[in-house]
């Protein structure tokens, strides 16, 4: 099967998980072998000449991405994982959700100083998550490469609280 664009992989889902969210869903991505061998190339494409030692990912999404990814660029796959789910000491962060809050997990010792680390999820909405992850490499002194995305949504721009970062996303909403 030949795709020709991403975005029809990807179904709408509307009012989910409330009224007024229309949800991105990737599984229809995932589960489609051109479309998933599609994204994971173009985003090898993107740092295959950026020498990454190590792809860092958020649970549960973000892993799919994050180990196809590390496993084609030869790089090592780091976890971040909500709180209590890491069997090793670990690093923490905690960071604002729109209501509450919400504490993320990386162990101690995943990250050698002065690594070149490329961050992966699936998706950036307002940037919490994932700003809460740079967070936990930089107490880690790995350096940031980039961070990918497979989908962005614009207008909610989570890229602000990243600016300090080269951002990529494949698909834009």
């Amino acid at each position: 099967m030949k795709v020709k664009s991403l975005t029809t992989c990807i179904r709408t889902i509307p009012d989910f998980p409330k009224p007024g969210i229309l949800f991105r869903d990737i599984t229809t991505l995932l589960n489609n072998k051109a479309a998933f061998k599609k994204a994971i190339n173009a985003l090898v494409k993107k740092y295959k000449n950026k020498k990454i030692d190590a792809v860092v990912a958020v649970e549960a999404r973000g892993f799919i991405l994050g180990g196809a990814l590390a496993y084609k660029l030869g790089a090592g796959f780091i976890p971040v994982r909500k709180k209590g789910k890491l069997p090793w000491k670990t690093n923490s962060v905690t960071y604002n959700l729109e209501y509450g809050t919400d504490t993320l997990q990386i162990h101690e010792d995943a990250i050698t100083p002065g690594a070149k680390i490329l961050i992966v999820d699936d998706l950036l909405a307002t940037g919490g998550t994932v700003k809460a992850v740079t967070d936990l490499v930089q107490q880690a002194k790995g350096k940031i490469t980039g961070i990918a995305f497979l989908i962005e949504l614009s207008g909610l721009k989570g890229r602000e609280k990243l600016r300090d970062f080269p951002i990529y996303s494949l698909i834009k909403y």
